[in-house]
């Protein structure tokens, strides 16, 4: 590989200020020690000098060794009219005992005038003093030259000064940031151009998302010739979020093998994106290039003959090598060799010189031209093909269920669910009230079979999701469940249809439950053997 980049992540810090992005001081902790096993060279862990929190990050993090990143404590230039010495900010940052800070300061005259209230004489003098004092307490600097693309269109030679004088001041490197990410690529490659004939220091590169295009500025800030990148995992930010590092670092070494992170780590990196996601409980971005679960899902019938003969035809690297894994999704458009690979990739085998993938594919799309939706519901897909193929297990077969719901004067409700199942041979009538209709119908069917199968007990429903698929009707459309269920090794997805809410419910909980059973009795299986 050629030239190394410099990685610099803010998840912890600028990835915070994106709305409903929130971490305590050990879920900073857990992040930055995954950060640092993947090889990210530096961890932004927060300011100091704004909240507690961040300082018992940074109090933890000096009892853990990192094998590879170094911390990092951000915070501002010292106050106008003041002295770093006597500026409580700045004192917070070397208290924070950090091998390197990074420090921003106002690269646009319309933030001097306007936000600061100052004259331009006195930025350049915060800055240069800020950076110096840094330096002077043994610090490794990274100067961030705020709003710098747009104070550079409406002031080039101020711009410019402002970053001379953290070069004078003996700043290590010097970011060009486009804090409100309204700047195209020509205007960044035009700019650190410009910017490289008047500075000798390492210029780096922070970007936004807000003209999407917080990625691309990157890769073209890194083509310019900076060599120090940051972002934030998964694209966490204010607003639309910053330059996403998930993209970055693939784009940076596998498409123009520049170098950013250990070979063998790369395959880490969609792990490494999810993680990020469980542990900020948001949900992952399926669609997020190279991590995202639908990076590599094939949905079209031609699509998923031409990559199964040859992965390049519709996929520009191998999803191994981030750690993501080839999909094939079934619906109406799927053909034949949607539902030969994904038989074979659920362990089903399908006669291909028979009949059967075109009975299947034909039992497809005419449940999908009801309202089926089995893309979403892979463990229903998984169920129909066995009930074609004869090889379904009936654990337990309805004889009948019953739902009251009651409201009294009080404004109180009340629901009991009823239900008679037949379980191996044995006749069980069971009750229970809950929530709601689907809640009580889920807690009868668990009381009725839980003698049999125990097991259920660590099995829970984790999304419930009602979609109407004909509005025109109102009341009587005819609505699409679906039913997110998961143990702690697994999770899996059921649809049910119909013009009766209970009766849609009734089948994707239904089927839920038959496909836990039917993997738990496999995996014995297959111990056993």
């Amino acid at each position: 590989m050629d030239q190394k980049i410099y990685t610099f992540d803010t998840t912890l810090r600028d990835g915070t200020q994106g709305e409903k992005v929130a971490f305590s001081a050990q879920d900073k902790l857990r992040i930055a020690k995954r950060l640092d096993r993947f090889g990210i060279d530096y961890i932004e862990g927060g300011w100091p000098g704004s909240n507690p929190k961040d300082m018992e990050f940074f109090a933890r993090a000096r009892e853990h060794t990192f094998e590879h990143a170094r911390i990092v404590a951000f915070g501002s230039t010292c106050r106008t009219d003041t002295d770093p010495n006597n500026d409580p900010n700045i004192q917070r940052l070397i208290e924070a005992e950090t091998p390197t800070v990074s420090i921003f300061g106002k690269s646009w005259l319309l933030h001097v005038n306007e936000a600061l209230q100052t004259t331009a004489e006195e930025n350049i003098r915060i800055i240069h003093d800020s950076v110096h004092y840094l330096k002077e307490h043994h610090k490794e600097v990274i100067y961030d030259a705020e709003h710098f693309f747009d104070g550079y269109k409406a002031n080039p030679n101020y711009a410019l000064n402002t970053i001379k004088a953290a070069e004078t001041a003996g700043a290590d490197t010097i970011v060009l940031c486009d804090t409100n990410g309204g700047t195209l690529p020509a205007d960044i490659t035009r700019i650190i151009t410009e910017v490289q004939k008047h500075i000798n220091t390492e210029v780096g590169i922070h970007a936004h998302n807000d003209c999407e295009l917080g990625v691309a500025n990157s890769i073209t800030a890194v083509n310019a010739g900076c060599t120090h990148v940051q972002g934030t995992i998964n694209g966490y930010g204010e607003r639309c979020g910053n330059a996403n590092l998930c993209s970055i670092i693939p784009n940076l070494q596998l498409k123009q093998n520049y170098y950013c992170v250990p070979e063998d780590n790369m395959a880490h990196l969609a792990g490494l994106s999810h993680f990020v996601s469980e542990v900020a409980n948001l949900n992952p971005n399926d669609r997020q290039p190279y991590v995202g679960k639908s990076a590599f899902a094939h949905k079209g019938g031609i699509h998923v003959s031409a990559v199964m003969k040859n992965e390049e035809t519709y996929e520009h690297i191998p999803p191994k090598k981030v750690g993501n894994k080839r999909r094939v999704l079934v619906s109406d458009l799927s053909g034949k060799s949607n539902i030969r690979f994904k038989s074979s990739q659920l362990g089903i085998d399908v006669n291909n010189d028979s009949n059967e993938i075109s009975a299947i594919v034909d039992k497809l799309k005419e449940m999908e031209n009801n309202g089926y939706q089995f893309e979403a519901a892979e463990a229903s897909f998984e169920l129909l093909v066995k009930k074609m193929k004869d090889q379904y297990e009936e654990f337990f077969s309805l004889e009948g269920f019953r739902i009251i719901v009651e409201k009294n004067i009080s404004g109180t409700s009340r629901t009991e669910a009823t239900i008679r199942l037949s379980v191996n041979g044995q006749m069980e009538h069971c009750a229970a009230e809950g929530s709601g209709p689907v809640h009580a119908l889920d807690k009868a069917l668990r009381k009725a079979m839980h003698r049999f199968y125990p097991e259920i007990a660590d099995m829970h429903l984790q999304d419930y999701k009602v979609r109407v698929l004909n509005q025109r009707d109102g009341t009587d459309a005819q609505v699409r469940v679906l039913i997110d269920s998961a143990h702690p090794q697994d999770s899996w997805t059921t649809v049910g249809v119909s013009r009766n809410i209970i009766d849609a419910s009734w089948e994707a909980l239904s089927d839920s439950f038959n496909y836990y059973l039917s993997q738990q009795y496999r995996t014995h299986n297959q111990k056993a053997i």
